[in-house]
């Protein structure tokens, strides 16, 4: 029986296709219809001011999410198909890690359920830049370094696809630009990256940008396409712009 998907998409196709679609929570439209395709190997930075609906569309491109209408592939696969879980990486804004537990043995831990070998630990600790802290506690460290444990977890399967739900929240203008060098590495290698934040200095980072507001995809492109069409000065003046253009709803 078909399965309704192209068996080249899940190799050549987008990362990520969403078509219309529509979360409610409670009486609340949350996501009004969204379309949007990601391709493989960007860095694509999702922006928009809180509450415009970011972590319930990256909720519904991992599969976790109840929604009312809509399709949502990913690497080619309807969102939430087993196989894909070993595929796609999930950070979200709270740590997802063991706070009795030390870095390494986080780390150590969810490697052996990942069946990775244990060269993997050593090269995220690197990467989310955690060197010197391998024996400290989870649960004594500050909010920022949590997130970048939860990170390094999420970076040991070497997954395809990354949703990263604003993961630089909290840490310090050394360690963002660390962490953005370390998400194009990735990229450069293959991956595809789904950032999300409320940060608009971060756009700049990104190969990509989705505009959120109001739970709708104000615009997508490059930053330099998003400035020009509006001819804004930065990326957030662009958004003010199409803000500032977009009708009552």
């Amino acid at each position: 029986m078909a399965s309704g998907v192209d068996e080249n998409d899940e190799m050549t196709g987008p990362a990520i296709e969403v078509c219309d679609l529509r979360v409610e929570r409670g009486a609340r439209l949350v996501l009004s219809g969204v379309s949007v395709s990601v391709a493989r190997g960007r860095v694509v930075g999702l922006l928009g001011p809180s509450g415009s609906g970011k972590t319930t569309l990256m909720r519904a491109i991992v599969g976790v999410q109840v929604i009312q209408s809509g399709e949502v592939t990913v690497l080619g696969l309807p969102a939430g198909t087993p196989s894909l879980r070993r595929r796609v990486a999930y950070v979200t804004q709270a740590p997802s890690v063991y706070s009795d537990l030390d870095v390494r043995q986080n780390l150590e831990y969810f490697a052996r359920l990942l069946g990775v070998g244990g060269h993997r630990v050593a090269d995220v600790i690197r990467t989310v830049g955690l060197v010197g802290y391998e024996r400290q506690l989870v649960g004594r460290l500050s909010g920022g370094e949590s997130a970048r444990v939860s990170l390094g977890v999420a970076l040991l399967g070497e997954p395809e696809l990354l949703v990263l739900d604003e993961p630089t929240v909290g840490l310090d203008p050394v360690l963002r630009r660390e962490l953005w060098q370390a998400f194009h590495s990735l990229s450069d290698a293959g991956a595809t990256l789904l950032v999300s934040s409320h940060v608009m200095d971060e756009a700049e980072r990104c190969d990509e940008l989705l505009l959120m507001r109001k739970g709708a995809i104000l615009a997508g492109g490059t930053p330099e396409a998003l400035i020009a069409r509006t001819g804004a000065d930065s990326v957030e003046g662009a958004f003010l712009t199409l803000v500032d253009g977009e009708p009552e709803r």
